[in-house]
C-alpha cells in the first residue's frame, strides 16, 4: 500500500489535501481488493464468476480509470514541473497504460480463471503504484510553494464530475463503548451451509493513517446480506462505529476471535 511517511507541505490546505488523497487511494485499493478476492473465490467455487467479473469491470471502468485520467491531467503535470520528477511521472503514466490493458483483459478474457488472474495482477500493480504516488509524487507537489495541491484535488474532483470523495476520514475518532449490533450476520443459504467463502481483509500490515479508509473501500463493495471478515491487531471499536454511521446502522458484527494478539470479526451489511 503505502507508508506512514510525513509529508512537508507548503500550506495547511496542501497538508490536508495529502491526507485526503491518501485516504481516497486507500478506499480505492480496499474496494479493488474486495472485488478481486470475490472474483477469485467465485472462480474457485464455480459460483457466479461472471457476476463477480462484471462487478470488478464496472468498478475499474467507472472509478479507477477515470481517476487515473484525472491524475494525468492535474496531479502529474504539477509534479513534472520538477526536472528530477519527470521520469517518475512518465513511469507512472506507463503503469496507468498497463492497468488499462489489464482491465481490458479482465473484461474480455474467455477464461474466467485467467480473468481472475488478471484481476489479481492488477491489484498487485495498483498497490505498488500507490507507494510511488503516495510517497514520491505527493511530497513533490505538496512541497512546491508555487503549486496548490489542494487546487489539484479540486481539479480532479471537477474532472470526475463531482463524484470523487476527497475528504479525509477521521482515523483517530474517539473510542465508543457501544459497538454496532453484534450477532451472526454471515450470509448463508436456508440449509445453513455457506455458498462460498467470505472475503478476508487483514489490516494488521496496513499503515494506521489509511487503515480505516481501506476498510471503508472494501466494505463499500459488500452487497446487502454480504460479509467481510476483518482481521486486526486490536478491537476496532472506533472503526465499527464509523462503519455503522456510513451504513445507517445496517451493520452486524460477530466476533470470531477476541485477542489478545488477533481480533477476527465478521462484518455483515444489513
Amino acid at each position: 500500500m503505502t507508508t506512514d511517511n510525513v509529508v512537508v507541505a507548503a500550506t495547511a490546505e496542501d497538508a490536508h489535501a495529502v491526507d485526503a488523497i491518501r485516504n481516497h487511494h486507500a478506499e480505492i485499493a480496499g474496494r479493488i481488493a474486495h472485488l478481486t478476492d470475490a472474483l477469485l473465490d467465485a472462480v474457485e467455487t464455480n459460483t457466479d464468476a461472471e457476476v463477480a467479473r462484471r462487478a470488478v469491470v464496472d468498478y475499474l471502468t467507472g472509478t479507477l480509470l477515470p481517476h487515473a485520467i484525472a491524475e494525468e491531467q492535474t496531479l502529474y503535470p504539477a509534479a513534472a514541473r520538477r526536472v528530477d520528477a519527470k521520469l517518475l511521472v512518465e513511469s507512472m503514466i506507463a503503469v496507468h497504460r498497463r492497468i488499462a490493458a489489464l482491465v481490458d483483459r479482465i473484461e474480455h478474457e474467455a477464461s474466467p480463471t485467467r480473468a481472475a488472474a488478471a484481476g489479481y495482477a492488477l491489484r498487485s500493480m495498483f498497490d505498488a503504484h500507490l507507494v510511488d504516488e503516495n510517497d514520491r509524487i505527493l511530497p513533490v507537489v505538496a512541497a512546491d510553494p508555487d503549486v496548490s495541491l489542494a487546487g489539484a484535488v479540486e481539479g480532479m474532483h471537477d474532472l470526475l464530475g463531482g463524484h470523487g470523495d476527497h475528504k479525509p476520514h477521521d482515523d483517530a475518532a474517539p473510542a465508543d463503548d457501544h459497538a454496532p449490533e453484534q450477532g451472526h450476520g454471515a450470509h448463508a443459504c436456508t440449509c445453513g451451509e455457506k455458498d462460498e467463502p467470505d472475503p478476508v481483509l487483514d489490516v494488521r500490515e496496513i499503515p494506521h493513517a489509511i487503515r480505516h479508509a481501506t476498510v471503508f473501500g472494501a466494505f463499500d463493495a459488500v452487497p446487502a446480506g454480504g460479509t467481510l471478515v476483518l482481521v486486526a491487531s486490536h478491537d476496532p471499536i472506533p472503526l465499527l462505529r464509523q462503519l455503522a454511521e456510513r451504513t445507517g446502522g445496517k451493520l452486524a458484527v460477530d466476533y470470531e476471535e477476541r485477542g489478545p494478539e488477533v481480533w477476527r470479526l465478521r462484518l455483515t451489511r444489513g
